[in-house]
């Protein structure tokens, strides 16, 4: 059976930038192994799963080495598609069932907004070998639900950053976010980095459930409820914040850059 697959940069409003995403729409639940080697075949950040039912879609997403319980840029690479191609009509919400609730989207002109819950930051010690890995001074150290947190001193300092991979992926934790204010002339408000070889990715382009840290821990510092955070990777994007209180509105846009077809698709029904 082959199944349709597409190919989207999340994040961006180019091609070329931003996170790529694969997004496959499926005619039912599948068998996890096999979305797992799907993930591992496209070898993007994030691959994400639809199955239709009445009041939306099952959302789960993988990357090339475990499945995750919250991903953004593969949740707006998601509604792009089911707009772009007709699964809905432009002026519907996409609504998502997932491992973390419900999530949902939401046109706004060439913008998505997703709604997704916050997961605040609380100060901890640093893990062992953090410093060492990261090859830098933290000036603030916390955990959120998934991931350690990192503040270090400037933008520059975040942009430059050139961490010991094999020793972050040792730390226990998804991930790692690495975040400073940004610089004075910049059109954005905190730039962040995101490192989570522990779960098959090296550096993520651009991370929308990082951002679910982030939005409360900036809205904290700078004392305003609305934000813009730039991810310095080497492809880059930008992601608009507003914090409503458990909730954070994720903005950011999409380009469609590849359509394809799973041509064997192989056995991707759940055993009964």
């Amino acid at each position: 059976m082959s199944l349709r697959i597409t190919q989207v940069d999340a994040f961006t409003d180019r091609p070329f930038a931003g996170n790529p995403a694969a997004v496959c729409f499926l005619p039912a639940p599948a068998d996890p192994g096999w979305m797992q080697n799907v993930a591992r075949e496209m070898n993007l950040a994030e691959t994400a799963f639809l199955v239709a039912r009445p009041d939306g879609y099952d959302l789960r997403w993988f990357t090339p080495a475990v499945e995750v319980d919250l991903c953004g840029h593969a949740t707006l690479a998601s509604a792009h598609v089911l707009w772009e191609d007709g699964h809905l009509p432009a002026t519907a919400q996409a609504r998502f069932h997932t491992k973390s609730g419900l999530l949902t989207a939401d046109r706004r002109g060439a913008w998505i907004e997703l709604d997704f819950p916050a997961t605040p930051v609380h100060a901890a010690s640093p893990p062992p070998g953090l410093t060492d890995a990261l090859r830098a001074r933290p000036t603030f150290v916390g955990r959120s639900r998934f991931d350690v947190f990192v503040e270090l001193d400037d933008e520059t300092t975040v942009r430059g950053l050139a961490p010991d991979l094999g020793a972050l992926s040792r730390i226990d934790a998804r991930g790692v976010i690495v975040t400073s204010r940004a610089a004075p002339d910049q059109e954005y408000d905190f730039v962040s980095r995101f490192f989570a070889p522990q779960s098959g990715v090296p550096e993520d382009p651009v991370t929308g459930s990082a951002h679910c840290a982030l939005a409360p821990y900036w809205a904290a510092q700078l004392g305003r409820m609305e934000l813009a955070g730039y991810q310095t990777s080497s492809r880059g994007g930008l992601v608009r914040v507003r914090l409503q209180g458990e909730r954070v509105r994720l903005g950011g846009q999409a380009v469609t850059v590849l359509r394809g077809e799973l041509c064997d698709a192989g056995e991707s029904r759940s055993p009964e």
